[in-house]
């Protein structure tokens, strides 16, 4: 559904004994545009939109935002969306209440300041010539017809987000860091993938890099961790290399290991009540490894168990790999959800393993341009094991 992606580097030994495997996440949080999201009020169109994962929606408004996405046509036909990230494109925006007449807003809690239904994305401001009945509407409908050919109906099977506008940047004067949108989880996505890519032998193992859609809304839906496109994978590949069972099956992915990769909490010292600093990650130090993730008593987690810690821990020295150990911040405070303990129903080893974070789930996020580069090499070190 171009929403998800597998690669498979075949190894000698029979995918029987198990794979290799490095999973990520490539959806992040984000606003989504509604299916009937157009309107006008008091001279100013509008787009609907429905935020998408775990954010602070008081971050979203007043900063430039791109529309990227596709409208598919009742023929068909299939549109890219991609507006905003071009300097000569125009961006959208939600507006917010000025400081002089926000003294109510002010008082609100941050979860209240505002409310979802209150993410309307400015879309249009100019009226449509000789057009009486929402004339601003009508031109935006004119501009979209032009440049995309649709009507407005075709908004029902459209899919189209709402992401910060603009380029991934360095952060600091020494350039140690890169602020951008999503991070979580692209910063562990691009060094799967570029590690299984940087494969110079066959591998013992049978290799597996899954990016999987949906993590941030609880791994559901067809292109979610949860559906089984990964199992059908690994069995089509069994009835391509031999002889297939539902046995075979089940042992290849019984014997396999998997690092999780995804983002950790990275430690930040505005906010270190909210951490417990000898097991957080820390910017700079390396890729993380988190045993377990969850919330208070570790509800909702994989939890790692020692014996496979230590192999890697043996990997990473072997490979000469920098790498921390880590929590997501105190125990009655943190938490978060991954794919690991999906892929753990199966009895297979897994471990979360990623980046640290600042800033996570915000518009813009800060990682450390070394923990990226060590863990694409943790992630090659790990593919490699026999």
């Amino acid at each position: 559904m171009g929403k998800a992606l597998q690669l498979y580097y075949i190894g000698r030994q029979p995918l029987e004994k198990g794979l290799n495997i490095i999973g990520a996440h490539i959806d992040s949080p984000r606003m989504d545009v509604k299916q009937n999201p157009l309107y006008e009020d008091t001279d100013l169109a509008y787009f609907d939109t429905h935020y998408y994962g775990g954010i602070k929606k008081y971050q979203w408004v007043a900063l430039p935002l791109a529309l990227h996405g596709v409208i598919a046509k009742k023929d068909g036909t299939v549109v890219t969306v991609n507006v905003g990230e071009d300097e000569n494109d125009p961006v959208m925006c939600v507006s917010d209440l000025l400081i002089h007449l926000s003294h109510e807003q002010m008082e609100k809690k941050a979860s209240q300041v505002i409310d979802g239904e209150m993410l309307n994305l400015i879309v249009g401001g100019r009226p449509l010539e000789n057009e009486e009945k929402d004339a601003v509407k009508a031109n935006v409908l004119k501009i979209l017809c032009e440049k995309y050919g649709m009507a407005e109906e075709d908004f029902l099977s459209a899919e189209i987000e709402v992401v910060p506008a603009g380029k991934a940047r360095d952060l600091g004067f020494d350039r140690s860091m890169i602020l951008g949108y999503g991070h979580d989880d692209r910063v562990c996505a691009f060094p799967s993938v570029d590690a299984i890519l940087s494969l110079k032998e066959t591998p013992e193992r049978t290799c597996c890099c899954i990016l999987a859609d949906k993590e941030e809304i609880g791994s559901v839906g067809a292109t979610g961790m949860q559906a089984h496109y990964f199992e059908n994978a690994v069995a089509e590949l069994i009835g391509l290399s031999g002889t297939y069972s539902d046995l075979i099956l089940r042992r290849a992915l019984r014997n396999s290991r998997m690092l999780s990769c995804d983002v950790s909490a990275g430690f930040d010292p505005n906010f270190a009540s909210a951490f417990e600093k000898n097991n957080a990650a820390i910017l700079g130090r390396g890729v993380c490894f988190n045993k377990f993730t969850g919330r208070g008593g570790k509800g909702g987690s994989n939890d790692a168990n020692a014996e496979f810690i230590a192999s890697l821990r043996a990997c990473m020295d072997d490979a000469g790999v920098t790498y921390q150990f880590a929590e997501l911040g105190k125990v009655d405070q943190g938490g978060g959800g991954t794919i690991a303990y999906i892929c753990a129903l199966y009895g297979m080893d897994v471990i979360d393993s990623g980046v640290a974070v600042l800033s996570m789930h915000a518009p813009y996020e800060v990682i450390s341009k070394a923990d990226l580069y060590e863990a694409k090499m943790g992630y090659l070190a790990f593919m490699q094991t026999k």
